[in-house]
């Protein structure tokens, strides 16, 4: 009777994951790939700023630059109280 042990030589548990890395290998190399449903397009598309909002900042900038901006104290301090009592 012959007892061969553990490792015997033609055993490989791997084998098979080898041969699918080289095949891989052989295939060629994939170059990574995003791709982007319609609806995440929409998505992107609501999320940037719309004409109106962003000429209205523009013109905010240009009033603070310039000195012209004049805070109304009062309106500001109502908002704040009307924020925090909600």
């Amino acid at each position: 009777m012959k007892i061969n042990g553990p490792n015997q030589v033609n055993f490989n548990p791997y084998k098979q994951h080898i041969q699918k890395q080289a095949e891989l290998k052989k295939s060629g190399s994939k170059s990574d790939e995003l791709q982007i449903s319609q609806e995440a397009l929409k998505l992107q598309e609501k999320n940037k700023p719309a004409e109106k909002r962003g000429a209205y900042v523009q013109e905010l900038k240009q009033a603070v630059e310039s000195g012209d901006y004049k805070v109304d104290y009062e309106q500001t301090a109502q908002k704040m109280i009307d924020f925090w009592k909600k």
